[in-house]
């Protein structure tokens, strides 16, 4: 077993639980803040999960998806603020 393995073999499954602990939140999170949070969480996680692959099985291509993954949802996040902050007022 090499390093490669290793990586797949460990983190692989902590950001799958990672994932579903999250998506877990998104379901049942009391509030829509929590909802908000939980949703960013899953796609930085994706992405982590994206990048993890593409360094252990030497695809480079794979971290531009990772890039663009997290420009997406860091818009997201800035949109659904300004959705937030609108909605609750000064």
């Amino acid at each position: 077993m090499n390093l490669t393995d290793l990586i797949l073999w460990v983190a692989m499954p902590v950001m799958s639980l990672a994932l579903v602990l999250a998506f877990v939140r998104l379901v049942r999170g009391p509030t829509l803040s929590d909802r908000v949070i939980a949703l960013d969480l899953t796609g930085t996680v994706g992405m982590g999960m994206i990048a993890v692959y593409a360094i252990a099985r030497d695809l480079p291509v794979l971290l531009d998806v990772a890039i663009v993954l997290a420009l997406i949802s860091f818009l997201g996040t800035v949109a659904f603020a300004r959705y937030l902050e609108r909605r609750m007022g000064p």
